[in-house]
């Protein structure tokens, strides 16, 4: 799943709150990007930080509301697809997306 944030410190409260959560197993910060948009009729531009949560179909969703609920922006970009995988690599993204049951 992918995002933008509009700085480093949101950026970094986005991707801990996935991975304290569960949500993600991994948040890689591609860095720093430039966007022109479309926004309120007119064109915008911004500096932001793009973000790439790897999750498990079972969170998918969850990390969609998540990023949602927590980000800055009204309207957030969250862009998801599913990917393939080495069996190691998904197998490690699904092991890190389970919750432990307390019983």
């Amino acid at each position: 799943m992918l995002t933008t944030a509009p700085d480093l410190d949101s950026a970094r409260k986005l991707a801990s709150g996935a991975l304290n959560a569960r949500l993600a197993a991994c948040v890689t910060q591609l860095g720093a990007v430039h966007s022109s948009y479309h926004w309120h009729n007119k064109i915008e531009s911004a500096d932001e930080i793009q973000l790439l949560f790897k999750t498990s179909a079972a969170r998918a969703l969850e990390l969609e509301q998540y990023i949602q609920t927590h980000h800055p922006y009204d309207t957030p970009e969250i862009l998801s697809w599913q990917a393939t995988a080495s069996v190691a690599y998904g197998q490690w993204i699904n092991a890190e997306t389970q919750r432990t049951l307390h019983v």
